[in-house]
């Protein structure tokens, strides 16, 4: 991150005692001492309105749209123009969990041979990081409008959540699969922020038209 000017690391539920030991990195001392900890991958990216994932695929079924690195990063850095991002990349042992995946807008991978296609979880960041750079002066066309924050998206996936419980929605599946699939279903939209508000007002008055209708749900 420090080679390639990133300097903001946001860090979730890390291995303590590996991550203190890891703040002796030559060059990069102040990068570790000022990385932020978070309890979650919500809280992590709450102020992002682009969040990308990153994986090496493999044999999973994914959820999301897989972009290559090189279109990829043309997407992250046309976004910068207007909004912040967060690259998302998970534990060199397990990667990203799908829990994990949910939070993101799509997904982007380095294409490797598929005989070996897991990297490095190092390596990978700075193969990422270096193809963001490697163009980061092109002319860019910005997104018009403001887009949408994590943490807007996730209230909107909440109250959404909600309102499919006070409506019964039939035989509603409250497991983290159906959760992910809703949070997937929101960040699809790609809202702005205008448009998240005016969203999230109406999902809260159907809500609160369900709850006064059933009593028994409030």
């Amino acid at each position: 991150m420090s080679n390639f000017g990133f300097l903001h690391l946001r860090v979730v539920n890390p291995y303590d005692v590996a991550f203190q030991n890891a703040r002796s990195a030559v060059g990069a001392a102040a990068l570790l001492a000022s990385a932020k900890k978070f309890e979650t991958v919500a809280e992590a990216v709450a102020d992002c309105s682009l969040v990308v994932g990153t994986t090496a695929v493999g044999h999973r079924d994914l959820q999301h749209s897989l972009q290559r690195l090189e279109p990829g990063a043309r997407l992250i850095r046309r976004h910068l123009a207007t909004g912040r991002c967060a690259l998302l990349f998970g534990s060199e042992k397990f990667g990203l969990s799908n829990q994990d995946m949910s939070h993101c807008h799509w997904l982007m991978h380095i294409p490797t041979r598929e005989e070996h296609f897991s990297m490095n979880l190092g390596q990978a960041v700075a193969v990422c990081l270096y193809e963001l750079k490697r163009n980061s002066r092109a002319r860019i066309n910005p997104e018009k409008g403001s887009p949408a924050s994590s943490a807007e998206v996730e209230r909107i996936h909440e109250t959404l959540l909600t309102a499919l419980r006070a409506s019964s929605y039939p035989k509603l599946n409250s497991s983290d699969s159906f959760e992910g699939a809703v949070r997937r279903l929101v960040r699809r939209l790609r809202l702005k922020t205008g448009d998240a508000e005016f969203l999230l007002g109406m999902l809260r008055q159907i809500v609160w038209k369900l709850k006064k209708s059933d009593p028994a749900k409030n």
